[in-house]
């Protein structure tokens, strides 16, 4: 197992496609509902705690070996918003790419040629991870540092925030974020013998309701 490849998954740098999206925080900003350190604290506080919990899950379980093709089935399953379920396709296909060129595996392989169009990006994670010999734990940390280190750089830009509050606000969340993934990682163990159903399905209806809005903008900073 190499921490470093960890790191190069969590890496904002690494060519996934990743810095094109805000993780929701461009209409939330645009609602005012985020306007400042504080109010973009508790949006990714919140999103930690079901987008990212339920993301976590589906990278761990992929790390874990549960099967990839059932994975994106259930993926879509805890996706509702259908610019949501395109979003994360398209950024799977773009993972996909990376990883497949960092971190060469049949399975990698497998998956991109059952889902052309791409599979939802945690399960590419996953996969990537399990080639990268990382633990299912590991899987989970990246997925749920993603989904609020995403929003807190977007935020930077939108806002005009200093990129030191935002990272602060990233380093109090941290033990929370630990507790995602560890809550995440023990579900996709679970899965493997019990069922995907063990899997999270936490849920953030007004993520849902901002996605499919922000979807229509003809003009946007960010893809989603």
């Amino acid at each position: 197992m190499s921490r470093a490849a960890l790191l190069l998954l969590a890496d904002g740098r690494f060519p996934a496609g990743g810095h094109a999206h805000s993780g929701g925080i461009e209409a939330a900003v645009a609602h005012k509902a985020v306007h400042d350190t504080d109010s973009l604290e508790a949006f990714c506080r919140g999103r930690l705690h079901t987008a990212g919990l339920t993301a976590a899950g589906l990278a761990a379980a992929a790390t874990a070996g549960c099967d990839p093709l059932l994975l994106d089935t259930a993926a879509d399953a805890r996706t509702p918003a259908p610019a949501l379920r395109a979003v994360a396709r398209r950024l799977g296909r773009q993972m996909m790419r990376a990883a497949r060129a960092t971190f060469p595996s049949a399975e990698l392989d497998q998956l991109a040629a059952a889902r052309p169009q791409g599979a939802h990006q945690p399960i590419v994670l996953g996969l990537a991870a399990r080639a990268a010999g990382l633990a299912p734990v590991d899987a989970a940390h990246a997925a749920a540092y993603e989904n609020i280190g995403g929003p807190a750089t977007a935020a930077v830009r939108l806002l005009s925030l200093d990129p030191l509050d935002a990272s602060g606000l990233l380093a109090r969340l941290g033990r929370q974020t630990d507790d995602v993934a560890q809550t995440a990682a023990d579900a996709a163990i679970r899965a493997v013998t019990e069922g995907l159903d063990a899997l999270p399905s936490a849920s953030s209806p007004l993520l849902d309701i901002t996605a499919q809005q922000h979807a229509a903008w003809t003009v946007r900073l960010f893809a989603s």
